[in-house]
């Protein structure tokens, strides 16, 4: 079934909170002023439709954004000229039918002409086994391990180089410290 992707819009939050709601606990919960808050800030904000009905969305953040997330922080003093995946979702009926992927193809072709990494946290606290798998086809390495939430989880931070990763060595701070248990 044919995939087409477009920007979010305000009629749009109702059913992405849906979405949201029912990934949990793999990502946190947002009320819809915070959905509304990203459609207003983020540079990258698209869902995924099939058929009418959206069966996912991608929300993507850039470096020059102040935004209280401790993963979005980490990468922030790690790395520049990137894009933070805060979070895609995706239908549960519309797993392994290329949705995933055809958001990330389109997120790197938006990123390439001023990022060099795509970045993104996983949670292994509680476990996302599906998602690190995933995360791991599409390219992505973890750099990082943090807690986050008081102890209650615990992240790998991830990164994929623009460009087959060629350009993911000069995206890393200097003096960083670069990769490791960071945070």
């Amino acid at each position: 079934m044919t995939v087409s992707l477009r920007a979010v819009s305000l009629d749009d939050l109702a059913t992405l909170r849906v979405l949201n709601e029912a990934a949990a606990p793999h990502v946190n919960s947002l009320s819809l002023a915070e959905f509304d808050w990203f459609r207003v800030h983020a540079p990258y904000f698209r869902v995924a439709e099939q058929a009418g009905n959206i069966v996912g969305f991608l929300t993507a953040l850039t470096p020059e954004l102040s935004y209280a997330s401790a993963n979005f922080e980490w990468f922030q003093a790690h790395r520049e000229r990137f894009v933070y995946i805060d979070r895609i979702i995706v239908a549960e009926a519309a797993r392994g039918s290329g949705v995933g992927r055809q958001l990330y193809q389109d997120l790197s072709e938006f990123a390439a002409p001023f990022a060099d990494l795509l970045t993104c946290e996983v949670n292994i606290r509680p476990p996302n086994p599906g998602s690190i798998l995933f995360h791991e086809r599409m390219g992505f390495r973890e750099v990082g391990r943090q807690e986050t939430e008081g102890g209650k989880k615990e992240v790998v931070l991830m990164e994929r180089g623009l460009d087959g990763g060629r350009r993911a060595q000069v995206a890393v701070r200097r003096g960083s410290g670069g990769e490791g248990q960071e945070g």
